[in-house]
């Protein structure tokens, strides 16, 4: 036998969301806020996908990783083996192979991993 009184949901929420332990181990809501929308490019190179590749095994020169962009539009890729991904060398991959060869993009979709984050 349980207890029941005719706010108890509404109690119980209230009481979750003041309890500071509560938040801390809560489940992460993976629902996304509102519903996903597809990736529209208006002409060629007006929107790059990067994504990095590995660790791999190693290459010629040691490379584990490969940095690799696409084109939403045409599906051009464009990529570069790395010995290490650090945020410089995504920063120098988009100025030299992508902005310098085909303009400044409107915009560039990442996963936010360690390299895309904004230091």
């Amino acid at each position: 036998m349980g207890y029941y009184w005719p706010t108890m949901v509404k109690d119980c929420i209230d009481y979750a969301r003041r309890c500071q332990a509560c938040q801390f181990h809560a489940n992460l809501i993976h629902q996304p806020p509102e519903p996903l929308h597809p990736t529209v490019a208006s002409w060629p190179f007006d929107g790059w996908g990067l994504d990095v590749v590995g660790p791999l095994t190693k290459f010629s020169g040691g490379h584990l990783y490969i940095l690799v962009a696409t084109d939403y539009f045409s599906k051009w890729a464009e990529a570069v083996p790395l010995k290490e991904v650090k945020k410089e060398n995504v920063a120098d991959f988009i100025r030299t192979h992508i902005i310098y060869h085909y303009g400044v993009p409107r915009y560039i979709i990442t996963d936010n991993g360690n390299p895309f984050a904004i230091a």
